[in-house]
């Protein structure tokens, strides 16, 4: 079992001015994304990390860097591909406005499994899906491995990487992955149990964190164990 906290990176200026910035190089946090990184990192303060996880793009690993700053111990932090951007092709670099008039913006907003975007370099949006929902189930196994118990983590990405490793704990359809909204530098809570994962938070930009720091145990009593049960009715909450 494993929780797994996805935070996007914060806003960048291809972010505020439009353009899909993709898998280029030199695109890194503006004054605002870094304020809204270290906001992010002091609300993630009071929670244990067993690692944090990074897409290989400057604005993530920026992110990262805030989110690991000042912590001791210090948890390891890796690199990995599969949580990377989306490689949108030729669409990299382009105004959102004017990829819009592109035929192919209506199939990703409402047939995005069907979506591959062009050029050499592009990718279909069903294998990003793929490969981000298989870099999350190996950081799951990995990490409770290492550690013995059950793992809290970091994932830092971007926007429809996230989204749809969501839509997949959600057990939706990847194409309603576009109903998701996941901000700038904002916490998405996932935690997977042996029978099915449990969304907890979506695109959260705010309030206490602290009631993701795992159960102490009380004496010589092992802390139980969060059940892989849905609460019926919804239940009492954290």
């Amino acid at each position: 079992m494993a929780t797994v906290i996805l935070v996007r990176h914060g806003r960048t200026a291809a972010n505020a001015g439009g353009v899909l910035a993709g898998w280029t190089a030199g695109v890194h946090l503006d004054d605002t994304g870094r304020e809204q990184a270290e906001a992010t990192a002091q609300r993630l303060s009071v929670v244990p990390l067993a690692a944090v996880v990074t897409s290989p793009l400057e604005r993530t690993r920026e992110t990262a860097a805030a989110i690991l700053a000042g912590r001791e111990p210090r948890p390891p932090l890796h690199v990995d591909e599969r949580v990377g951007e989306c490689r949108y092709g030729d669409w990299t670099n382009q105004p959102l406005k004017t990829l819009a008039k592109d035929p192919l913006w209506k199939v990703v907003q409402a047939h995005p499994s069907a979506a591959t975007f062009p050029g050499a370099e592009g990718e279909s949006l069903a294998d990003m899906s793929a490969r981000a929902v298989a870099s999350v189930r190996g950081w799951n196994a990995r990490l409770a491995a290492e550690t013995g118990a059950d793992p809290t983590y970091v994932v830092v990405s971007h926007g429809d990487v996230i989204k749809a490793i969501v839509a997949d704990a959600l057990g939706m359809h990847l194409d309603s992955f576009q109903r998701i909204s996941v901000d700038p530098a904002s916490v998405t809570v996932i935690r997977y149990t042996d029978l099915r994962p449990f969304v907890l938070r979506v695109n959260d930009n705010g309030g206490d964190l602290a009631s993701l720091v795992p159960p102490t145990p009380k004496g010589r009593r092992r802390a139980r164990r969060p059940s892989s049960d849905a609460a019926v009715g919804g239940g009492a909450g954290s």
